[in-house]
């Protein structure tokens, strides 16, 4: 089995594609990348969705990407040529250029999310729009052979006819993250304030409003911690307007950074005790289980996130859980962590949950489906 791991990806801006690749390569599977990353985050094709006027920008990209992308894949060996084509994350047209360019291989789509979904969860209204993106989910799925999900709830999203497909495969973490927790592994000095970390877009499915209001409501309460807040979004200026409102002289420290290097990601997290989740309420926010969940169980913190049928039955007995959109509860559920003996079990909790989804683990579905599904046509 040769598998080329192909497309506009960027594993470093979204780090799911390499938990693919490191996976199936700790599980003796060749793995090739033809990869040229798009240079548009997520927010970034999102704004281009509410403005169409800059699709040109997106066209012109993605066709300069493309031209590098087919040069790479012909000058490919007999011997080189892929039995399988992963497509990596966002890779909804990608995925149309694998199937020409790879008529006899195997085209494996890790459809992470599904457009149209996503578009209404940051804000961008029905119509016209909605239609197209859901199209364009439709066309990606017919092009590919397998269909990759992260939880039961997008595997359902996926066609009926196409249901046979499709393997969800949980999102997991690098090593990266493990490596990090086994840096940072010690317990909180005695008296120092427990510190919370986010990290992420600011948007409706994380839910960062809410941790801005749980934020406020422990200021009021006394309860000593230290926040830091990292990453930018469209609800970032609500997360500020609330945070104004906490005395800077009072129990609750909140530090924000607005960027911070991939690399330095995880160090950065396994420096605190808690790791916050997501806690929106948008139904694209009750089917997954985000990223950051894996990668802070598996830096060692202590996780607390919302309480959907996902989350549980990846992380049951391993996170602490609160209703979605609930900032009193996620203000208990962070004040019930400030002492020693509960903060060190649910630490350890959630590393030896986090063993279930490193990156060997979390592929094994997914060598499964290579083994069994042939090349066809498109669909």
């Amino acid at each position: 089995m040769r598998v080329v791991a192909f497309g506009t990806y960027d594993a470093t801006a979204h780090p799911r594609v390499q938990v693919l690749i490191d996976g199936l390569r700790e599980r003796g599977i060749e793995v090739r990348e033809l990869a040229e990353p798009l240079g548009l985050d997520t927010a970034r094709r999102v704004e281009i969705l509410r403005k169409p006027w800059l699709l040109p920008v997106l066209v012109a990209r993605l066709g300069r990407r493309w031209l590098t992308l087919t040069g790479r894949a012909r000058r490919l060996g007999r011997e080189e040529r892929p039995t399988h084509v992963l497509v990596g994350y966002l890779g909804h047209f990608d995925v149309l250029l694998a199937r020409v360019l790879f008529r006899s291989a195997t085209i494996v789509l890790d459809h992470l999310i599904f457009a149209a979904g996503t578009a209404r969860d940051r804000g961008v209204s029905g119509g016209l729009r909605t239609r197209l993106l859901s199209g364009l989910d439709r066309l990606a799925i017919a092009a590919a052979d397998v269909v990759v999900t992260d939880t039961a709830e997008h595997a359902a999203q996926v066609p009926a006819r196409r249901q046979a497909d499709a393997v969800v495969v949980p999102v997991g973490a690098t090593r990266a993250w493990f490596d990090a927790g086994d840096r940072a592994a010690g317990s909180r000095p005695d008296g120092a304030a427990l510190t919370v970390v986010f990290f992420g877009l600011f948007t409706p499915l994380q839910g960062a409003t809410v941790i801005a209001e749980a934020l406020r409501l422990l200021a009021r309460r006394d309860v000593r911690v230290r926040a830091t807040l990292a990453g930018s979004g469209q609800d970032a200026a609500a997360v500020r307007a609330t945070l104004a409102g906490i005395d800077p002289d009072g129990t609750v420290e909140v530090t924000w950074r607005d960027w911070v290097d991939a690399a330095d990601l995880p160090g950065l997290v396994a420096a605190h005790d808690v790791c916050l989740g997501i806690f929106g309420t948008t139904s694209k926010a009750l089917a997954v289980v985000p990223n950051k969940v894996y990668q802070g169980a598996a830096a060692g913190c202590a996780v607390v996130t919302s309480d959907t049928a996902p989350q549980r039955r990846a992380f049951a007995g391993g996170a602490t859980f609160v209703p979605p959109g609930d900032p009193e509860a996620l203000a208990a559920a962070i004040e019930s962590l400030a002492g020693p003996v509960e903060l060190a079990q649910a630490r350890a909790a959630g590393r030896e949950t986090a063993q279930r989804f490193t990156a060997r683990e979390v592929v094994a579905p997914l060598v499964g489906a290579l083994g069994a599904a042939p090349a066809t046509a498109a669909r």
